[in-house]
This record gives structure tokens, C-alpha cells and sequence, in this order.
């Protein structure tokens, strides 16, 4: 027996929903997402107690960056839907689709960067850890796209691997097979993190793993985005390739402007001595 709202396609199968309870649905998009915060958690906490840093705070960071990143990503969608989304702001703002990546990276990036800054934790240090977070994020909210067929599909294509999203939130024409980019995205973006996983679990300059995650994450999507369906913005380009430009520009700066800094140490260890120098500067006064 399949899943209520399975589909059948040439790559397998989609569950647009899961299953009912009552009247109620409850979406695969929906489960992703939540994966995609859950899951990255465990990694932040390994890589920050590596560092020193207490579990806690990973999952607080995890907290704000969920609450940046969908806040973000939804304002972004908003934004960008405008003529589209001002009918029905309401349930645009709350409903269960208008997501946006880049809106939820830079909503998820203020929240973080605010928390750290709160609880005297070097951001340098925390953007390390989100760095291979945010790319399994990303990669799981794709699974979430695949599983929903929400639009996120690319264009026409006769690949023998091509596939049909007839019945998705956002179905293809019937008979109309296409490129299956959350496939490739997700795929892409779990090497991704393996990369940076190694790299964060290594005593760091602050900023450099998060500097290689613009960088590949922005590769990723520039290189994709000729396989969907986004209209061309400016020379022939899409605007979420002009913006993957500016994150591997980003990016790039901040390898040239960090690799030559100072690891991080342990925070623990950097406190202790800190208190250390303290009393001996007391001793002396």
C-alpha cells in the first residue's frame, strides 16, 4: 500500500502528503523542513564542543536561525511575488509555500550573528559551524522539494533519468518530463558538506570554513540554475545567478582576507587564560 498522496513517476515516487489525521494534512515539504533544522543541530553542537563552546548554545543558534531563516525566506518570496502576494498577504505570510533560499541564508544569518553577539560567543567561530550546517539544511529542504514537486523542478528534458511532476503542488503538464535539479541539488550540496564538515572539525580562522561554503554553495546554484526554469534577469542570466556571483565574489574576499589569520582557539581554554592574564595585570596594579 502506498502513502496517501504517493505518486508514481519514472524516478520513483512522490508523497506530496504524507498522511491525515482527520482533516488535517500533514506535508513531506513540511517534515523536510523541519529535518533540515533538526538534523544540521547534532553537526553545530560536535563541531562547537569541539571548539569549547557548551551544547546548549548550538541548539540555540539552531532555534534563531529557524526563525530567521523561515522568516527570511518567506519575506524574500514576498518581496519577489509582489504583484502576486499583496491580494492575500495574510495567508501568503503563514501559508505552506513562498520560500525563498537566499532570503532564508541572509534571515538566518542576521538571527545567528545577533544570538552570538548576545551570548559573547565569536562569531567568527559560529559562522565556521553553520557553514556545513546550512549546506545539509539545504540539501534536506531539497529532499522536501523532490518529495512535493513543488515547482523547484528544472526545464524540459528527454534524459533517460527526466522525470514527471503531475500531481506535485506545482504539477508539470501531463506526459512532460524534466530535469529533477532538487535531485542534483541535494546530491551536490551533501558533498558540500562533507567538505566543510572536515574542514570546521579543524582548528579555523574565523570566517574561513563559512567563506568556502559561499563559495561552493554559490557554484552549486550558478551551475543549476541553467538546468530550471527561472526567467532570464540580465544577460542571460538569472537573478539567482547574478546573486551566486556575489557569494562566491563574497566568498573569495573572505578566503583571501582569512586564511592568514590566527586560528580560533578553544573558547574555554581562551577565557581561562584570559582571566589568567587578568590577575596577573591585578597582581601588578
Amino acid at each position: 500500500m502506498r502513502p496517501l498522496g504517493a505518486e508514481t513517476t519514472l524516478a520513483g515516487s512522490m508523497y506530496p502528503v504524507l498522511f491525515h489525521i482527520g482533516s488535517h494534512a500533514f506535508y513531506s515539504f513540511g517534515l523536510m523542513a523541519a529535518l533540515a533544522l533538526i538534523v544540521p543541530a547534532y553537526f553545530v553542537w560536535r563541531i562547537l564542543r569541539r571548539h569549547g563552546v557548551g551544547g546548549d548554545f548550538a541548539y540555540e543558534l539552531i532555534f534563531a536561525a529557524g526563525i530567521g531563516g523561515f522568516g527570511g525566506a518567506r519575506l524574500y518570496w514576498i518581496l519577489q511575488h509582489w504583484g502576486e502576494a499583496r491580494g492575500h498577504l495574510l495567508s501568503t505570510a503563514f501559508g505552506g509555500f513562498g520560500l525563498t533560499w537566499y532570503g532564508g541564508l541572509i534571515g538566518g544569518f542576521i538571527f545567528v550573528v545577533a544570538w552570538s553577539l548576545f551570548r559573547k560567543v565569536p562569531v567568527g567561530l559560529v559562522a565556521n559551524a553553520m557553514g556545513p550546517a546550512v549546506a545539509l539544511g539545504y540539501a534536506i529542504g531539497r529532499i522536501g522539494c523532490q518529495l512535493s514537486g513543488d515547482g523547484d523542478y528544472g526545464k524540459p528534458s528527454t534524459l533517460p533519468w527526466a522525470m514527471g511532476y503531475p500531481h506535485g503542488t506545482v504539477p508539470t503538464p501531463p506526459g512532460v518530463r524534466v530535469q529533477p535539479t532538487p535531485v542534483y541539488e541535494t546530491i551536490a550540496m551533501v558533498i558540500v558538506f562533507y567538505i566543510l564538515y572536515r574542514m570546521a572539525k579543524r582548528a579555523q580562522p574565523g570566517w574561513y570554513v563559512f567563506a568556502w561554503f559561499l563559495i561552493l554553495a554559490g557554484i552549486e546554484r550558478f551551475l543549476v540554475e541553467f538546468l530550471r526554469r527561472n526567467p532570464v534577469w540580465e544577460l542571460g542570466l538569472t537573478a539567482p545567478q547574478w546573486i551566486s556571483l556575489g557569494s562566491i565574489l563574497v566568498g573569495g574576499i573572505l578566503v583571501l582576507a582569512t586564511r592568514r589569520n590566527p586560528v580560533l582557539e578553544p573558547v574555554a581554554r581562551g577565557r581561562a587564560a584570559r582571566r589568567a592574564e587578568a590577575r596577573k595585570a591585578a597582581a601588578h596594579t
